[in-house]
């Protein structure tokens, strides 16, 4: 594989703030983990810091566990691109809960690559909350 010119570093990784498309600001980080409760709107993913890649084009995928769309087939993997706008440039990627939860459990996969070159990857476990998460978030 062919050695990586760009400078890139996972700053955080985990649970978020809620992500807001239209914003210029990055969610914030709530909780650093890859073993994420699966509930309604929980934010998790990764955010990188890239130097040297200005002009570059990132290609980034989310390969999630198999998720059906309504007709019951499987889901392909979220799959995007995006400009690299600057030499130190900060990029979150990310993913939501969704209803049902059920189908969402399971490893998540988020990769980043650079001219075919991977530059960046975070596997996440989405697991069941149940009842005893319940309880802990109360303090018990």
């Amino acid at each position: 594989m062919a050695k990586s010119k760009y400078l890139v570093d996972i700053v955080s990784y985990g649970i978020y703030t809620k992500w807001d498309g239209k914003s210029k600001q990055l969610p914030k980080i709530q909780t650093f983990t890859t073993d994420v409760p699966a509930e309604i709107d929980v934010e998790f993913g990764f955010t990188v810091n890239i130097k040297r890649g200005k002009g570059k084009v990132l290609q980034y995928c989310i390969y999630h566990p198999n998720i059906t769309d309504a007709q019951g087939e499987i889901m392909a993997p979220f799959e995007g691109d995006v400009h690299i706008r600057n030499n130190d440039w900060d990029f979150y990627l990310g993913d939501t809960i969704w209803a049902p939860i059920e189908n969402k459990l399971g490893d998540w996969r988020m990769t980043m690559e650079i001219d075919g070159i991977l530059i960046a990857e975070k596997t996440f476990n989405l697991y069941s909350a149940g009842e005893s998460q319940f309880w802990k978030r109360r303090g018990y």
